[in-house]
């Protein structure tokens, strides 16, 4: 498979790449700092690294990094700075997912290229009955109101959801939510849902970005997996 990953210099998305690489699938990513990449990568044959700010590209230019691609899959957030938070783009995520959605629905392929989006246990899914506390509704709603990345994932997620849709003949769809991510050097086993089995604010659980890159990546690569959790948001934790 031709697999493009955007956020790929990104703590997890690194760990998809990795994944990707260690099955022999062909992966491109886009990056504003190739420098900081590892250097086994910028020797990997498989690996076409494509040096740009994502939403600087024209869309003639992303039309043309995915137009071979099988799948894309997008790790991408903001920094934990003043900056990264209150900065601009706000909407970072959201306008690459559109963008890069726009981009997938000019190809010509016979079957449909899959969409695989990294979001958070702290959006829900509307499409399902996911109750939460009124503790957590008023916590959520604060967020809304003081963090922009918040809001970024909740529209990525539900452009997903209402624009893509269930039904579209271009592009299946995944939103993974992990819940707290930690830093592991091997996978290990974990657990798919497909709600929370816990308040993502008051008793969140952990899961390794690894293996949060391994599930993203047999998402791509599994036919099975896919066919299971498309058009849906599988929560992801660490057993």
């Amino acid at each position: 498979m031709t697999v493009l990953v955007v956020g790929a210099s990104g703590a997890t998305g690194s760990k998809l790449v990795e994944q990707l690489l260690i099955q022999k699938h062909k992966v491109k990513v886009i990056v504003r700092s190739p420098e900081k990449l590892p250097a086994s990568w910028k020797t990997n044959d498989n690996l076409q690294i494509i040096t740009a700010s994502l939403l600087d590209l024209s869309d003639t230019e992303m039309r043309e990094i995915v137009k071979d691609c099988n799948a894309v899959a997008s790790c991408l957030g903001h920094n934990l700075t003043w900056k990264g938070v209150y900065g601009q783009p706000r909407k970072l995520v959201t306008d690459a997912t559109r963008r890069l959605c726009n981009a997938i629905k000019s190809k010509r392929l016979q079957s449909p290229t899959k969409f695989v989006l990294m979001n958070t246990t702290g959006n829900r899914n509307r499409d399902v009955y996911e109750p939460i506390s009124f503790a957590q509704k008023c916590v959520i709603g604060l967020l809304r109101l003081l963090l922009p990345p918040h809001v970024d994932n909740e529209e990525a997620a539900d452009y997903l959801r209402t624009q893509i849709g269930q039904n579209n003949t271009t592009i299946e769809w995944v939103a993974v939510r992990p819940d707290g991510l930690i830093d592991e050097e091997e996978v290990s086993n974990y657990e798919i849902y497909a709600s929370p089995t816990r308040s993502a604010i008051f008793n969140a659980g952990k899961v390794s970005r690894i293996n949060v890159g391994h599930f993203m990546a047999s998402l791509i690569t599994n036919d099975d997996l896919w066919t299971k959790w498309k058009g849906q948001m599988p929560v992801i934790y660490s057993k």
